[in-house]
């Protein structure tokens, strides 16, 4: 008898989760224990499922939270260098796929990936890099949760540092990114892959 991998998958488009969810249900290997919207609380039902793995796209890795089980992250070539920022939170429990890869790679990266084996797009890994970010890894934490919105009060809590310290690293990431304005600079660099949405 063959063991189960349990997936939760977190992935934008509900058709596109839900012919994924039926082409991995059809293993006999493979369990879809939740499907749900990459925005919804994705941590939260992670750790009341305990999934092996969860299938994502790069909205729902969020900005410095790990998953509390392997993860597969589907990302399109423009969003590779933000790979970089998930791998840190995620380290060797994370692997990476293009988005529009054939489902059986995505069955093969699961299994990897629950056997404990490195999964990477080549793709992925060439796109990243290309690409030359200008932002430090601050400049983009903080830039990367301006992109929700919060002014910098509610950033500086988050991050335990001074209001003057954000507004401050706000300003040098416009000025790296060439914006006039914050929804500027956010658009830029999710456009480059520097922060995922």
């Amino acid at each position: 008898m063959c063991t189960v991998i349990r997936i939760l998958l977190a992935l934008d488009g509900g058709l596109v989760r839900g012919a994924l969810a039926f082409v991995l249900s059809a293993q006999p290997d493979i369990d879809v224990v939740a499907q749900v919207e990459p925005t919804a609380d994705v941590w939260g039902r992670a750790e009341a499922l305990q999934p092996d793995v969860a299938v994502v796209d790069m909205a729902a890795v969020g900005a410095g939270r790990r998953f509390p089980c392997r993860t597969l992250v589907l990302a399109a070539p423009r969003e590779a260098r933000a790979l970089s920022a998930a791998l840190r939170y995620q380290g060797h429990t994370c692997g990476f796929l293009g988005h529009q890869v054939a489902p059986d790679r995505i069955v093969a990266g699961v299994r990897r990936l629950a056997g404990g084996e490195p999964v990477a797009d080549p793709e992925l890994v060439v796109a990243a890099l290309n690409r030359s970010n200008p932002l430090t890894d601050r400049e983009m934490q903080v830039l990367q949760i301006a992109a929700t919105g919060w002014p910098a009060k509610e950033i500086a809590r988050e991050l335990c540092l001074s209001p003057g310290t954000v507004r401050n690293y706000l300003s040098r990431a416009l000025s790296k990114v060439g914006a006039r304005t914050r929804i500027e600079a956010v658009r830029i660099a999710r456009d480059a892959g520097w922060i995922w949405q």
